[in-house]
């Protein structure tokens, strides 16, 4: 059966190792990018659309369980993240678990364990994430991390796109600031007016687009998306 061309990301500061898997990878006709730093593989991981991140936990510039929850807050797709580590006591594959990994693969491996656990992650990532959402004139698309409105592209950061994602999924349910910030930024929130601000470019970029208000706040709780068609009838 012919293999799904995933596109991965490698995060790997040992050149060898760095080197197999990337090989390995582009043999089977995928595309991997490769990150030998934390900080190199955040950047990469939120700025790209991947199908599955490979993280090794021993890296030279911050722990790789930090770069995981950075990964699992900032990237807009809930993007799976496959440890590779010689830290195989339980406790470290718990704490990788609880800080956002979806599998954990201890160190040697089988390069075609690798193959195979990628390919099941990015079928259940696909399982659960919608690829495009429609809600009234809105329309997301997850793996572009682009959105609509009516057809038309809305100029977005890409903070913007993640907090309209979470709206349109909770629609037409407020969201709560708490759980925006936690969706953003995980256990590590910037300072206190970021969220703010990121809704305030938000408001005005919808409001550009369809020439009123869609994004209320909802005191003492959130935001909520209003649409025309919630007003009428």
């Amino acid at each position: 059966m012919k293999r799904e061309v995933l596109s991965v990301l490698v995060v790997e500061d040992h050149p060898t190792i760095a080197r197999q898997l990337v090989d390995f990878l582009d043999g089977l006709g995928w595309q991997p990018d490769h990150a030998g730093s934390g900080a190199l593989a955040i950047r990469l991981a939120t700025q790209h659309a991947y199908d599955v991140v490979l993280l090794d936990l021993n890296l030279p510039d911050m722990d790789g369980l930090q770069v995981c929850r950075e990964i699992k807050a900032h990237a807009p797709s809930n993007l799976p993240v496959l440890m590779l580590t010689a830290r195989d006591a339980f406790e470290d594959k718990a704490q990788g678990f609880r800080d956002g990994a979806d599998d954990y693969l201890a160190k040697p491996f089988d390069l075609r364990e690798v193959a195979l656990r990628c390919e099941a992650l990015a079928r259940r990532s696909s399982l659960h994430q919608r690829q495009e959402m429609r809600v009234g004139p809105l329309t997301l698309l997850a793996r572009e991390k682009r959105a609509l409105y009516e057809g038309r592209p809305l100029v977005l950061t890409q903070t913007g796109f993640s907090i309209l994602q979470l709206l349109c999924r909770e629609h037409p349910h407020p969201v709560a600031r708490a759980a925006l910030v936690q969706h953003l930024w995980g256990a590590h929130p910037p300072g206190s007016d970021a969220l703010k601000s990121h809704i305030y470019t938000l408001r005005k970029a919808l409001e550009g687009a369809s020439g009123r208000r869609m994004l209320a706040t909802i005191l003492q709780l959130g935001y909520r998306l209003e649409l025309e068609d919630e007003n009428h009838g």
